[in-house]
Parts: C-alpha cells; sequence; structure tokens
C-alpha cells in the first residue's frame, strides 16, 4: 500500500497506487487518482479531480487541481491531469479548468515548473516544457513540446508559445511565440531562431539554416508569408519545421491582437 504519513490526509475516495509517498501535512481530496512513483513531499495539497501519472515528484507548498481563478466560474466538477515524470518545486499551482473549453487543465510529461510558477485554469501544457521561478500561464494558455520559460515570464491568456521556443526573462507575452524561436521583451518579439534548443534537439544544419532564412524573411526582411514561402521553396528550404513555422504565423495572424486563440473568447 503508498506509503501515507500519519500527519496526512486523504479522502477515501482517493485511489493511490502502492509505491506513491505523500509526506506530512499534505492533503488529497476526492476523486484523485496517483499512479506509481509519485513523491509528495511536505504540505502538498492535491485537491478533487486530479489525475496524475507515475514518477512526479511535488515538493513543498505545491496546490493541484484548486478552483479556477475565473469570477464567471460556477463550481462545476472540471479537471486536473498531470502526466508522467514531472517535477514541481516550492508553491506551484495548477488550476482546474472551468466551463468555457474541455473542462480539463493538463501537463504532459517531463515537465520542470521551477518554484511559484502558475498554471491556471483551461491550459493545455505539453511534453518537456521548462518553466523558470515565477513563471506565470495566465488561462487558456498552450505551451507545446519542448518549449522554455525563462524566470518571471508572464503569460496573457489564450497565448500559444511554440515548440521548441524560448522566452527571456521577465518578458511580458501578450501575442503567440512562433515555435524554434527565442522572445524576448515587453512585449515579447522574436529576436532570432532559438539555436541552442535546435542543436541539443538534433536539428540538421540544414533545418537550422533554413528556419534562420525563415525568420530573417518575415521579421526582418518583411516581405510577407506568400513571398518569404515561395523565397524558401524556390530555394529548396520549405521543409516540414519550415511549413510548421509558417502554419503557425499564418494563424497567429488570423487571430486577434497577435494570438491564434483569441476567437476561443467568444466561443
Amino acid at each position: 500500500m503508498a506509503d501515507i504519513h500519519q500527519f496526512a490526509i486523504v479522502d477515501t475516495t482517493a485511489e493511490l497506487a502502492d509505491d506513491v509517498v505523500v509526506g506530512p501535512f499534505c492533503v488529497i481530496g476526492p476523486r484523485v487518482k496517483i499512479a506509481a512513483g509519485t513523491r509528495l513531499e511536505n504540505n502538498v495539497t492535491i485537491c478533487a479531480n486530479v489525475t496524475m501519472g507515475e514518477n512526479n515528484h511535488l515538493h513543498p507548498g505545491v496546490v493541484i487541481g484548486g478552483a479556477p481563478q475565473d469570477v464567471s466560474y460556477q463550481g462545476t466538477e472540471t479537471l486536473t491531469f498531470i502526466g508522467n515524470n514531472n517535477v514541481m518545486r516550492e508553491g506551484v499551482t495548477v488550476n482546474r479548468a472551468s466551463e468555457k473549453e474541455d473542462g480539463i487543465t493538463s501537463v504532459g510529461d517531463n515537465c520542470f515548473i521551477m518554484a511559484c510558477g502558475h498554471v491556471a485554469h483551461d491550459c493545455k501544457v505539453g511534453n518537456h516544457v521548462v518553466m523558470a521561478n515565477a513563471t506565470l500561464l495566465g488561462g487558456h494558455v498552450h505551451v507545446h513540446d519542448h518549449a522554455t520559460l525563462s524566470g518571471g515570464v508572464a503569460v496573457h491568456h489564450f497565448t500559444t508559445i511554440g515548440s521548441y521556443s524560448f522566452v527571456g526573462g521577465l518578458s511580458r507575452v501578450i501575442h503567440d511565440v512562433p515555435p524554434y524561436m527565442l522572445a524576448d521583451g515587453n512585449p515579447a518579439r522574436p529576436r532570432c531562431i532559438n539555436i541552442v534548443a535546435l542543436k541539443r534537439n538534433d536539428f540538421t544544419a540544414e533545418q537550422i539554416s533554413a528556419l534562420a532564412d525563415a525568420h530573417r524573411m518575415m521579421y526582418r526582411a518583411k516581405v510577407g508569408m506568400e513571398h518569404a514561402r515561395e523565397f524558401l521553396r524556390a530555394n529548396t528550404q520549405l521543409l516540414e519545421c519550415v511549413e510548421n513555422l509558417l502554419n503557425f504565423v499564418q494563424t497567429q495572424q488570423g487571430g486577434r491582437h497577435g494570438r491564434g486563440r483569441d476567437g476561443r473568447r467568444a466561443a
């Protein structure tokens, strides 16, 4: 059976795998499921309707599944899903969803959320995401796989952070951040390609060169989407990763305020 400290409180409806470790002064609420290998240090709170995968490590003060901080929330039994192999450091909070989308807030696998990070209601955080200290995600934010957000970043609700992107510390993110880009500033803007992440994740020299040319055409020369696409095609640089970048930017431009998902607000 699970190793539950005598000073922890676990609801009778919670389901804990045999080797889950629950430290002192933790509180686990109703309809919670925690899979094998997960460890809760002291003073962790897991609220209602949370499903958590294997081998997660939650440090003191973490709160998962608290009610959404949304004045329109009517108390619906919404959900929080946490994947496998995640580390959440001191004071991290992940709120469960509101009723405005699919009713699920989720964090994927192999994420590292550092101290005092916040994942708001209806967010979707992918796999291998790093959020440094005091980074805040507003409601309905999507963070794609392998993205990194540095310390003190504040992300506006309905914003999308693309795969393999990097957001510099203390940035104010009010527009979508395209994949493969390094964004920085107040407000944050794409400055260059995120070459460190691309090399670390085995992107080829051809892919990196093509992405650099795509960035230069869109953000330096500002030739327009279709001209950039035709130029890259003519130079045999319209690779899959470049197509992903161009499609992301096209979707971004179709949304309000530089956020492709902002139309969800009306829906």
